[in-house]
């Protein structure tokens, strides 16, 4: 079902009209990831831009309702029922702790090998020297794409990468 045919079965809160054209450019993001080439890459490849998209339009939600507190509790109860944002892990980032998450993927200990969590939850100072390596906040399966620095958390001009 489409986006926008979901969304017109009930009538949006007060607010959506601001938003509404930065979460459908959100899904049009989306449904290009989805129906990207995928010849010549690898099977793990295929998901960082589809985690990458998510990553930033929940951002971009989180931002407004506890950042800027312009987004009403009526409107982000709209989105998070109809499933636009994800309201999983929007509640995480307000946890200690987690407020740099990339997914939450990288938390869930019964999708790896040894029943640990991802590299990027591990702090740098409790790291071996040869995971010494600057990890962005994201999993590694999106480590090569990249995040648009007004919605990356450890952003700061005034210091070089």
């Amino acid at each position: 079902m489409s986006f926008r045919r979901r969304l017109k079965r009930k009538r949006p809160p007060e607010g959506w009209d601001l938003i509404e054209e930065s979460i459908e450019d959100f899904e049009q993001q989306m449904k290009d990831a989805v129906t990207e080439e995928h010849e010549g890459k690898r099977k793990n490849e295929l998901t960082w831009r589809i985690h990458r998209i998510h990553w930033e339009k929940n951002r971009f939600i989180w931002d407004l309702r506890y950042k800027r507190k312009v987004m009403n509790d009526e409107l982000y109860d709209y989105l998070c029922r109809e499933k636009v944002a994800d309201q999983h892990l929007i509640s995480k980032w307000r946890k200690p702790g987690y407020e740099n998450l990339c997914s939450l993927l990288s938390i869930q200990k019964s999708d790896t090998n040894f029943g640990t969590a991802s590299i990027c939850r591990v702090p740098m100072a409790s790291r071996a020297p040869q995971q010494q390596v600057r990890v962005l906040p994201r999993t590694r399966t999106a480590s090569n794409t990249q995040i648009p620095p007004k919605y990356h958390p450890n952003t700061d001009p005034a210091t070089p990468p």
